[in-house]
């Protein structure tokens, strides 16, 4: 029987090749970040590398991006959701940056410089309740957020240095149509589309799989 159950081991790690992946984006919500710097300017980022723990968001980004430096110096942002029908509008925004001049990591890499994202992604700015970034009316969630810690990570990730920015969620606006019906606070995962990037590419979610016995929990438990 161990004889057997030795050969089986051996079987399973024969499963798996050893890799060394430049990037490991395994997939995650996209993210339309937006904020403003000290001089007033509104920038607007797409961004993949971000979750959520309770009403605490974690957001990787480069240091190089204005981005970063409009939440270091004002600590105030949006994460706007789009839903997968927004791919093109967000789409029109890779490559593009709101630094000028362009970071010279970046202008290799084919980035250019534009002052009007909403604009040329097609998409409305709304104002805020609770922080000065606009909101994404297009994006069905908008989490309006404020800047709590920044964390070095390693330096040796990417040119110029990367940060996780922890946010603390201040207030949630949703679109009518992905509310649970009959519910105040609660979203429907059926109805929400969220837009994923997986490996730098599009996707979005497919249908329920399989019934969850942590979905027997009920999320007021977790407030």
């Amino acid at each position: 029987m161990q004889t057997q159950e030795l050969v089986r081991t051996q079987e399973l790690v024969r499963t798996h090749d050893v890799i060394d992946p430049a990037i490991l984006y395994f997939g995650t919500p996209v993210v339309l970040l937006s904020t403003v710097s000290t001089e007033g300017a509104v920038n607007l980022m797409p961004m993949s590398s971000a979750f959520w723990l309770g009403h605490t968001g974690v957001l990787g980004m480069g240091t190089r991006s204005q981005t970063y430096r409009n939440l270091a110096d004002t600590g105030e942002c949006v994460l706007n959701l789009p839903s997968a029908a927004l791919v093109s509008q967000v789409n029109s925004l890779a490559l593009t940056t709101g630094r000028n001049p362009v970071p010279l990591g970046k202008a290799d890499a084919g980035y250019r410089y534009e002052p009007d994202k909403f604009g040329r992604a097609g998409l409305t700015p709304v104002p805020a309740d609770t922080v000065q970034p606009p909101r994404v009316a297009e994006c069905p969630v908008n989490l309006e957020a404020r800047v709590t810690r920044i964390h070095e990570l390693e330096q040796d990730e990417a040119p110029g240095g990367t940060v996780a920015v922890e946010v603390a969620i201040s207030r949630v606006h949703v679109h009518p149509d992905i509310r649970l019906p009959g519910t105040e606070n609660r979203i429907d995962p059926d109805a929400w589309r969220p837009l994923i990037m997986s490996f730098q590419h599009f996707y979005g979610l497919g249908d329920r799989l399989h019934p969850s016995k942590l979905a027997t929990i009920d999320e007021e438990w977790y407030r």
